[in-house]
C-alpha cells in the first residue's frame, strides 16, 4: 500500500475537501451583495472597478496590505507565476492603500505583471471588510462578477497563517519542524539561504 492508498489518509482528504466546500458556501453567503462602481488611481490615471473585469465576467482583487508588509509580499510573489493561468479564467488586480507611483516600483522591482491599482483615499478597503476599526489593513481576496447592470462581490476571503493561497506554508508545514518560527523578509541574502 502507498501513502495515497491509506485509508486515514482518504478519509482525512475526504473530510478536508467537504469543510473546504462548506467554507466556500459560508464565505460566498456572507460575502455577496451588490457593490458601488468604486475608483482607484493608477500610474495611468483614474480606473473603475467595471474597467479591471477587462472584458472578463468575473475579477478577483487581492487586497495587499502594502509595500511594508513581507506577508502580503510573498503570496503576492506566488500569484505572480499564477497570474497568467488565472487571467485566462478571470480578470486579477492587486489594490493596496500605497500611492500608485510606489505601486509601480515595487512592481518593477519584484517583477509583478498583474495590474495594480491604489485605493489610497477611497472607502473600498473598509466597505469590503479589510480594513479594520484601528486603521490597519487586513489581507486577502475578493471576487466580482460584473452584470449588466450592477458589480456582485460573490465571495471573499481574508489571509492568515493557515491560508491556502500561500504554498510557502504548506511546503514548510511538510518538514519536520515545520514553519519553526519562519517569517518572510522583503529580501533574502542569497548566499545563506
Amino acid at each position: 500500500m502507498t501513502l495515497w492508498d491509506d485509508p486515514k489518509v482518504r478519509s482525512l482528504q475526504a473530510k478536508l475537501s467537504a469543510a473546504q466546500a462548506e467554507l466556500r458556501a459560508a464565505l460566498s453567503e456572507i460575502a455577496s451583495g451588490e457593490v458601488q462602481d468604486y475608483q482607484f488611481a493608477t500610474v495611468g490615471g483614474e480606473v473603475r472597478l467595471s474597467d479591471l473585469f477587462a472584458g472578463k465576467r468575473d475579477l478577483i482583487v487581492m487586497h495587499n496590505m502594502g509595500v511594508a508588509c513581507p506577508n502580503c509580499t510573498m503570496v503576492t510573489d506566488g500569484f505572480n507565476g499564477l497570474y497568467p493561468h488565472v487571467r485566462d479564467r478571470a480578470a486579477f488586480v492587486v489594490t493596496s492603500p500605497d500611492p500608485p507611483e510606489v505601486q509601480a516600483a515595487f512592481a518593477k522591482a519584484r517583477g509583478w505583471r498583474m495590474p495594480l491599482v491604489s485605493h489610497v483615499g477611497t472607502t473600498f478597503a473598509r466597505d469590503m471588510g479589510f480594513l479594520k476599526e484601528d486603521g490597519r489593513y487586513r489581507p486577502g481576496v475578493s471576487a466580482f462578477r460584473k452584470e449588466p447592470d450592477r458589480i456582485v462581490r460573490v465571495s471573499a476571503t481574508d489571509f492568515h497563517a493557515e491560508t491556502d493561497f500561500c504554498a510557502v506554508w504548506r511546503l514548510l508545514d511538510l518538514l519536520p519542524e515545520g514553519r519553526a518560527g519562519w517569517r518572510p523578509r522583503l529580501a533574502y541574502d542569497d548566499r545563506t539561504g
